[in-house]
């Protein structure tokens, strides 16, 4: 165990060497909110897929894995406060992920476990339909908070949602697979100008306006589980203050990422090169967001 109180998260997800998704999404913003992170990198890749030239780069092998966290714990470094996972390939890497949760747990019973279970979006899966039954039935159950999509969260308990109490049917079956704390990231169930984000730990539960941006983006739901870790951990759980501080850092990254590109391309489609977030230049919004858009708060 560290002797210092400093917060310190082991984040298992994707790389990519340009751009910002998975572990360059989110390790940066969980070092300027105060926390120490040590990255595994499910897969490193050149660029994200929304690039015409797709998934060129390496991906990490079971064995490879095993080796770098028993490199670890063999070096006394696999204390942690928090573990974070996103994007995993393959049903074998996310079930090699389940048994490095219960060894951190051994070391630390109070770990706290946040997991993006990324899958898809926009009715699209972009993994293999085997990896689901491993969240739903394995994953889920470990985690302390998890923050699917809408799509994501309707596969995981195969009820859909197309409002606000079909969100909370489904919200309410993930509570029971055994989540403390369930985050629908992104949903479709606002209007024209705007998406939801509904976050419920059973005892309280807020909905928040998330206005829309003609574009779209890659690796906001990677930053969005790395904010709200940061946030329920900063605010002490405070679920209304975490999500709205999170939605606030998310809104200024997406707009000032957008705004930039417009000024490069002021019409049409723009390249996934333009649309990379701007975490860089936004620093001060990720240390101090300031917040705009409040809370609502739903009646279970």
């Amino acid at each position: 165990m560290f002797l210092d109180s400093t917060p310190r998260v082991l984040s298992i997800q994707s790389h990519v060497v340009h751009g910002y998704v998975g572990n360059k999404s989110a390790v940066f913003p969980l070092q300027l909110l105060g926390f120490e992170v040590d990255a595994i990198n499910t897969v490193q890749f050149s660029t994200h897929g929304a690039y015409p030239h797709r998934h060129k780069g390496t991906i990490l092998k079971i064995e490879e894995m095993d080796t770098i966290f028993e490199g670890l714990q063999l070096n006394g470094v696999d204390y942690y406060t928090h573990f974070l996972t996103g994007y995993s390939m393959s049903p074998d890497s996310l079930k090699k992920i389940t048994q490095i949760i219960k060894k951190l747990r051994e070391k630390n019973p109070n770990l706290i476990y946040v997991c993006d279970p990324v899958m898809g979006d926009n009715g699209e899966m972009y993994v293999p339909e085997a990896i689901l039954p491993i969240y739903r039935d394995i994953v889920i159950p470990l985690a302390d908070i998890i923050t699917p999509n809408q799509f994501e969260a309707q596969w995981i308990t195969g009820l859909e949602m197309k409002d606000l109490a079909g969100a909370l049917k489904v919200i309410d079956a993930l509570h029971n697979k055994g989540a403390k704390t369930v985050v629908l990231s992104s949903t479709i169930l606002g209007d024209e100008k705007s998406m939801i984000s509904i976050a419920s730990n059973k005892a309280s539960c807020y909905q928040i306006l998330i206005p829309k941006i003609d574009a779209t983006f890659i690796g906001t739901g990677d930053l969005f589980a790395s904010l709200f870790l940061a946030w329920s951990y900063k605010t002490k759980n405070n679920l209304k203050l975490t999500l709205e501080k999170t939605i606030a850092t998310l809104q200024h990254i997406v707009r000032d990422t957008y705004e930039k590109a417009r000024a490069i391309q002021p019409t049409g489609i723009m390249s996934p090169a333009l649309l990379e977030l701007k975490l860089i230049p936004n620093k001060a919004t990720i240390e101090d967001p300031q917040i705009i858009i409040k809370c609502k708060e739903v009646r279970l």
